[in-house]
């Protein structure tokens, strides 16, 4: 099925990226809000780039949990990077999958003609979710009320069954045979190759540094705050399970709830070579699915695979593998369902080392995944293989049970 893709001035590529490190919490990040984090990683791939932020046509920004942020969160976001008031911005809600559906939207609007480079990517303070008042505007006459937490409502339960989405997700995963060894394990390993991913500095490569005030004065934070690498299989098996009293998912094999912002900009190939921007990856192809349920398990898997399919590339040549950890039992799944090698996917670590923030985590893999691509493309050069196109994808659950997934490829 695989051919080796000819380059055209129209592909869609991109040009730079960064995200800010992530905090757990009520931790690093905590002072900071959602848009404070977005702007962040906008100004720093603006930066990274070398241009001005009047060149950027559209913004594009994912974020869930809005609720006390003020109007169109996207457009704050954009003009506290330095964007103009000229060029639009949109904020994108698909819950967990709104980091990765704001980079395709981006990717439609160049496909059209209708912008020449586009900002896209995700913010999310899942700390600074405020509590609800349902009610409170009409006044109550008699009884209790009772505080919502947004993060909750908005952000972690199924809208149709009410359940906690970690409550669909045993129940999945205990009907697809994934028990708690193998997901205590997956999250390990996610502990174990995120510590490495720190310490050999390709963490860092993403990383734009954030400053955080508090009483004590200016700090600089940089590096993600949730990695444990005293984590093994055996401490995690300790843990309590959270969802059912004899379940398998925990909070350890569980992605942490995070703060945390990504941002890439996206032009075409053509409009790259005129602004003499270097390319990290072409995007040859997306998918969103949805259902035939409301979880989240398969989702990723059937968005891989329709994304492949589009993308004329076989799943078996994928070098790299992105899957959102909002649970090990998604990532194990996934490379199930796709039958690909253990050490392909996430080989940096993934959500539950790393953290989640669900408003930007799609953005956060892709640019993770462009850059990987990026590597491995330069690590080829001036070798027999110098010319072979590498090949990369994504693939993220949401809330409701749809799916995101890209193709990137070297060249």
């Amino acid at each position: 099925m695989t051919s080796e893709p000819q380059t055209s001035p129209d592909d869609v590529v991109i040009v730079s990226g960064a995200r800010t490190p992530q905090g757990r919490m009520g931790g690093q990040l905590a002072t900071l809000s959602a848009v404070d984090l977005g702007a962040a990683a906008l100004r720093g791939a603006v930066e990274r780039a070398g241009i001005e932020p009047d060149a950027i046509d559209h913004v594009m920004m994912g974020h869930v949990v809005q609720a006390g942020c003020g109007q169109n969160p996207a457009r704050q976001t954009a003009v506290a990077a330095g964007v103009p008031l000229t060029s639009p911005a949109t904020t994108i809600n698909r819950v967990c999958l709104s980091g990765s559906s704001a980079i395709i939207e981006a990717v439609r609007l160049l496909r059209t003609g209708e912008a020449d480079l586009v900002a896209a990517g995700g913010q999310e303070s899942m700390t600074n979710a405020p509590h609800l008042l349902p009610g409170a505007r009409v006044g109550y006459r008699f009884g209790d009320a009772s505080v919502v937490d947004s993060l909750g409502a908005d952000g972690l339960t199924d809208a149709f069954s009410g359940e906690a989405m970690g409550v669909l997700t045993e129940r999945d995963a205990s009907a697809a045979g994934i028990d708690r060894d193998a997901q205590d394990a997956l999250a390990a390993r996610s502990h174990r190759r995120a510590d490495h991913a720190q310490r050999t500095g390709l963490l860092t490569e993403e990383i734009v540094p954030v400053h955080v005030r508090s009483r004590r004065g200016e700090s600089e934070v940089a590096a993600d705050e949730g990695v444990r690498p005293e984590s093994t299989a055996e401490t995690l098996g300790r843990l309590r399970a959270a969802f059912a009293s004899e379940g398998a998912i925990t909070a350890g094999n569980s992605s942490p709830i995070s703060d945390g912002a990504a941002a890439l900009l996206l032009t075409t190939r053509a409009q790259a070579s005129r602004l003499g921007l270097p390319v990290l990856a072409r995007i040859a192809g997306f998918a969103q699915i949805a259902g035939p349920d409301t979880g989240l398990l398969d989702k990723p898997a059937l968005a891989i695979r329709l994304a492949c399919r589009r993308a004329g590339v076989d799943v078996a040549r994928l070098d790299v593998l992105e899957v959102n950890e909002a649970f090990a039992a998604v990532a194990i799944q996934t490379a199930r369902l796709l039958d690909l090698p253990d050490e392909r996917l996430n080989a940096l670590g993934g959500a539950v080392a790393l953290g989640h923030p669900i408003g930007a985590s799609g953005a956060r893999i892709v640019f993770s995944a462009a850059m990987q691509l990026r590597r491995l493309h330069d690590a080829a050069v001036g070798t027999d293989a110098g010319d072979d196109t590498h090949w990369a994808a994504i693939g993220i659950c949401g809330g409701g049970g749809q799916g995101d997934a890209l193709v990137l490829s070297s060249q």
